[in-house]
């Protein structure tokens, strides 16, 4: 079994999903106790944010880079981002190691083609949403990703920071997430991509008026496959 690296704390209410999902994986598979090899580096999200404000995604990149060294140092094998608006500077963070990074963007992409979707609604920080490297590499994996109007994309963010990030999760704000999604439907979405770690924890993937792709688990099945040997869905370097 090769060992997990995972760049954490982005915010830990995300990063302990991973860590829950990449074990029950590993047991699933191989029975018994079996567990994951995982090496977890956790950041001090308050540091992240306030350097995403502050537009100093340079620091942000040297900041994660260091954290990734580390991981190789430690002994790991791969690394994750575990966070969304992070892989804006995924390919600076690769370029520091010599292990692969797995990529949630292409994970992703790769999930939505092999289920024919190419029209997703994004829901994700604003940063994501308005930044363009998430929608313009999907679109270099042949995906066209819709975002919500500029009214939901601020409601979007806000659930996600003042609420999710801290552990609140709301009926109201779920209702608000599901009536975004529902514009989007009607707007010709075929399908929503959860892109933020935490959205998981407000909106179920299996129960949307469309087909959901938590890119939490997505990302978190892509490590198990590298860890296990599975070479076909292995790693993607940053590019």
């Amino acid at each position: 079994m090769r060992t997990i690296g995972l760049i954490g704390g982005m915010s830990f209410e995300s990063s302990a999903v991973y860590y829950r999902l990449i074990n029950e994986m590993v047991r699933d598979r191989l029975g018994g106790l079996a567990s994951a090899e995982v090496l977890m580096y956790s950041v001090n999200f308050e540091e992240i944010v306030a350097l995403q404000k502050a537009g100093r995604w340079d620091d942000a990149a040297a900041r994660l880079g260091d954290a990734a060294l580390r991981l190789q140092i430690a002994g790991a094998e791969c690394v994750l981002i575990c966070t969304n608006t992070m892989h804006l500077i995924a390919q600076e963070v690769a370029a520091r190691v010599s292990i692969p990074l797995i990529h949630i963007i292409d994970e992703t992409a790769a999930a939505l083609k092999a289920a024919g979707r190419v029209k997703p609604l994004l829901l994700a920080t604003r940063y994501t949403m308005e930044h363009g490297f998430y929608t313009d590499r999907m679109a270099g994996n042949g995906v066209s990703v819709m975002v919500p109007g500029a009214e939901d994309r601020t409601v979007t963010h806000d659930i996600i920071f003042n609420e999710l990030c801290a552990g609140i999760v709301k009926d109201q704000s779920r209702r608000q997430l599901m009536a975004i999604i529902e514009r989007a439907k009607a707007d010709g979405a075929d399908s929503v991509i959860l892109g933020c770690t935490e959205i998981c924890l407000i909106l179920d993937p299996n129960a949307l008026t469309l087909p959901g792709f938590d890119t939490t688990a997505i990302h978190a099945r892509s490590a198990v496959d590298f860890a296990l040997g599975n070479e076909k869905a292995a790693a993607s370097r940053a590019a």
